[in-house]
């Protein structure tokens, strides 16, 4: 987010609620972005947050948490380390999504939407990506990786959690063979 003379400064998470408060005069109309600047400086909604919003608001918590859990923009949970969004889209769906996404979840022990128990990814499926060229296509942490099987999302993802960068050829779906430079 761009800062402009319109747009408010984030607060800093050692003003805490009040400054959030305070920031927007206090009015209860502007809960919605009040929560979404809790949500930017940490990731995610943490509940004593909310609870200290609800009783500087005076809103009831029920209000707050319904707000929190009907928008897919907010979450209240940490993200983890690595987001993962996998197309379930058609294209990729007809082509091996379905699994992609059935082994993430067995290999790495996490739901969509959900974070995995080492915190290390957030796995987040959606209905398109519109990159229907590259099917089945999945983006860690913001960078695109087409042509995928079951074998090499899964390798990538290990990798990735191991600490280790992806390669060229997990990137691109296709193995590179060396010395075959055509002229």
């Amino acid at each position: 987010m761009r800062e402009t003379a319109e747009t408010p400064k984030l607060f800093a998470p050692a003003e805490g609620i009040a400054g959030i408060v305070d920031r927007y005069g206090g009015d209860r109309d502007m809960l919605i972005p009040m929560m979404q600047d809790i949500q930017a400086d940490f990731g995610y909604l943490p509940r004593e947050m909310l609870k200290e919003l609800s009783e500087s608001l005076c809103v009831p918590f029920s209000r707050i948490y319904s707000i929190a859990t009907f928008y897919a923009s907010f979450r209240l949970e940490p993200p983890g380390e690595h987001r993962i969004t996998l197309c379930m889209g058609t294209v990729c769906f007809l082509k091996g999504a379905d699994r992609i996404s059935r082994a993430i979840q067995r290999e790495f022990s996490v739901g969509p939407g959900g974070t995995s128990p080492d915190g290390k990814f957030t796995f987040c499926p959606v209905n398109c990506l519109g990159a229907c060229a590259l099917a089945p296509v999945m983006v860690v942490d913001g960078e695109y990786h087409g042509g995928l099987t079951v074998d090499l999302a899964v390798n990538l993802l290990r990798k990735i959690a191991d600490a280790g960068k992806p390669t060229e050829a997990t990137r691109n779906g296709k193995k590179k063979e060396r010395g075959s430079k055509k002229k």
